[in-house]
């Protein structure tokens, strides 16, 4: 929850640099634990708030339709999604954002999940 809180200033390199020592860590010592279900969910929390994370940064309403576009709305939906009135949580877990910042797109922009870090390290 500090690494990725919202009131942090932090660019989205300095992002990923804590959480992949957080999650390294973090795994490295539970390793040998049978977790894999709270991975999961911790796991799916943490997708949401990378969502919420990437969401606050857009402030403006010219932001979001702009990178709702680059993530492949329409026209029309990228306005309508753009000028929502929802909290920065309650995008994060609608369907705006997940369908459009997707677990692998996550994934490519360089962000590690535990359960990913977890079959490396026990594989």
């Amino acid at each position: 929850r500090e690494i990725t809180s919202r009131s942090r200033g932090i660019s989205y390199d300095v992002l990923k640099l804590n959480l992949k020592q957080y999650v390294r860590g973090w795994v490295n010592y539970f390793k040998h634990a049978d977790m894999r279900m709270l991975l999961e969910s911790t796991d799916a929390w943490l997708r949401r708030r990378l969502r919420m994370f990437i969401w606050k940064r857009c402030k403006k309403i010219k932001t979001r339709y702009r990178l709702l576009k680059q993530l492949g709305y329409n026209h029309q939906n990228a306005i309508k999604y753009a000028n929502t009135r929802k909290g920065y949580w309650a995008v994060a877990g609608s369907q705006i954002l997940n369908c459009s910042i997707t677990d692998n797109l996550l994934r490519k922009a360089g962000y590690l999940f535990f359960s990913d870090y977890l079959k490396t390290v026990k594989a």
